[in-house]
């Protein structure tokens, strides 16, 4: 097998685990919130919009460094020490006693683990850059099949035992996934660039360059957009009064439904990429998913919900693979794994400042209305990505890692 597959399929099957576990818990946070003494509705949506958001203040300032250090290191380093970081906070998770110690906790879980920027950066320095869009939407199926199965199996097992124990299960399922990558993948996959940039070098190339900083930008609004309805997620399905006995249940196969459609749309839209212009792809992605959250604010039960999280999924599934692809695209080897790890960053960014908006506007807004603001906000995202992003045909790096674009036609 060639070794950028092969090292594809290992840190799948990873990262894979790594998302069954994670996805297990992280749909009813508000449940184990309810559980820790948060009863009063309004507390309990602020604090669900807190703890969501409560990884992605520290990762968004580390995962730039994780990356620089990864380019220096070498990535594999990076990726173990990002999935045994995850292991150990979960187990401090299910260990809480407040919610006081929950937040500092996921806080704690923001700064040391990082796993998925990581094991990006690892696949896109080995993959050719020809079969970046394929590669990288292939790791986003791990991502979305650990989202199928794991809410479902959290469901389950959070209507039979306490959710804190869930959390046990899932610091052991991260932990296998370590001892997977250790032992399985290629020492091939960490040769180390020697690059001389920091930080601050990789930052100030990315704001002064327009070909990253547009999607950039692009990513942390889509992610605002996208975690904008976490917090109140399951609190909305339970909002229809349907039997409070399943809860857990319904609210992990609503969960599923839109992982199971991103895993199968990723791989069609990283070919899709691949064979075509990806701003195009973006643009249809983004408003397909806008028009999906708007329509998620007016379903008059919880079952019309499972289309709708369908083609959530189908749409989604082209949106993040093809902003990295792109980047991926038009950054050098010495470079890589700064730049994913300050477009996880972005992403971790858009991801802290989503549930904080929605925790701004609870207690003024319906839950519904929050759907449809979400909604709104990635179609006017497609906007700027048709006005400002400039898509490629050919792309050639010279050695002062000057890039030189030649624009695709600009229609549709």
């Amino acid at each position: 097998m060639i070794g950028w597959k092969r090292n594809l399929y290992i840190i799948w099957i990873a990262q894979f685990i790594a998302m069954i576990g994670m996805s297990m818990v992280i749909p009813f946070l508000p449940f184990y919130i309810r559980e820790l003494g948060v009863t009063d509705p309004t507390e309990l949506e602020k604090w669900s919009g807190l703890v969501f958001a409560g990884p992605f203040v520290l990762s968004f300032v580390m995962t730039p460094v994780w990356g620089a250090l990864g380019d220096k290191f070498g990535k594999k380093p990076m990726v173990v020490r990002a999935i045994f970081g995850l292991a150990l906070s979960q187990l401090l998770l299910g260990l809480a006693t407040d919610v006081f110690q929950l937040l500092l906790f996921r806080m704690f879980q923001g700064a040391v683990s990082g796993f998925i920027a990581a094991s990006l950066a690892l696949i896109a320095s080995v993959t050719p850059k020809e079969k970046s869009g394929y590669a990288l939407g292939m790791l986003q199926t791990s991502i979305a099949a650990g989202t199928i199965i794991g809410p479902v199996i959290g469901g389950l097992l959070a209507d039979i035992i306490s959710v804190s124990n869930i959390f046990f299960i899932t610091s052991v399922m991260c932990f296998s996934s370590g001892i997977l990558i250790i032992f399985l993948v290629d020492k091939g996959s960490t040769m180390v660039q020697n690059s001389s940039y920091t930080v601050i070098d990789n930052i100030k190339y990315s704001f002064s360059s327009p070909r990253l900083i547009i999607p950039l930008i692009s990513i942390f609004f889509v992610q605002v957009a996208l975690m904008m309805t976490m917090p109140v997620f399951a609190l909305y399905i339970e909002s229809f009064k349907i039997n409070t006995e399943y809860i857990s249940t319904i609210t992990g196969t609503i969960f599923g439904v839109m992982g199971l459609f991103t895993v199968i749309s990723s791989p069609w839209w990283g070919k899709k990429n691949d064979a075509s212009g990806i701003r195009r792809n973006i643009i249809i992605a983004m408003s397909g998913a806008g028009i999906a959250l708007i329509l998620h604010s007016v379903v008059l039960n919880a079952i019309m919900l499972y289309p709708l999280r369908a083609i959530l999924g189908f749409f989604v599934g082209g949106i993040i693979p093809a902003f990295y692809s792109y980047l991926n695209k038009n950054t050098g080897e010495d470079r890589k794994g700064g730049i994913m790890g300050i477009a996880s960053s972005f992403t971790l960014l858009g991801n802290l400042v989503g549930p904080l908006t929605c925790t701004a506007l609870t207690g003024y807004i319906s839950l519904s209305f929050i759907f449809t603001i979400s909604g709104f906000l990635l179609i006017a995202n497609s906007l700027f990505v048709y006005l400002k992003l400039t898509d490629i045909r050919k792309l050639k790096i010279s050695k002062d890692e000057e890039v030189i674009l030649i624009p695709l036609d600009n229609k549709l």
